[in-house]
């Protein structure tokens, strides 16, 4: 700054005071610096939004699926009760009632290949009951009689 400052103005100016025209060295810094923050920030508040689905990945697919429709509704509705509820469900182990329901199904359906145990009577055969013809009862059982 080789121009004369004004009588009025002090005389020893702290560094980042720059003259009209150059450049203000301190905003720029100050720009960046508040841009890489507000990313920072959001990756942070991101990774820990989606904290419960990392969580309960690891679970079922079904209790994944289940924190992570809440954790979008968290996230939508800036309603963090559903955050909350998504992860203590993320946090508490569901127990497993597929596998042996499957199982059973299995077991059941491989029964039914094998045809019924022995120890039942076979039931009759509906075709020698669709055979004979049916009795009325103001009709005689056999032709001849009277």
């Amino acid at each position: 700054m080789a121009e004369p400052l004004h009588p009025a103005a002090i005389h020893d100016l702290p560094p980042f005071v720059v003259a009209p025209g150059e450049t203000d060295v301190l905003l720029v810094v100050m720009a960046v610096f508040v841009f890489l923050a507000m990313i920072g920030v959001g990756v942070l508040y991101f990774k820990l939004h989606a904290l419960p689905e990392q969580m309960a990945h690891r679970g079922q697919k079904m209790q994944f699926q289940i924190v992570a429709v809440l954790g979008l509704l968290a996230l939508f509705t800036h309603n963090h009760a559903f955050w909350i509820a998504g992860l203590l469900l993320a946090l508490v182990p569901l127990p497993d009632f597929t596998s042996p329901l499957s199982s059973i199904a299995r077991s059941l359906e491989r029964i039914a290949a094998n045809g019924e145990p022995a120890a039942r009577p076979a039931p009759a055969p509906v075709a020698a009951q669709a055979a004979s013809p049916p009795v009325a009862a103001d009709q005689p059982a056999e032709p001849g009689a009277a």
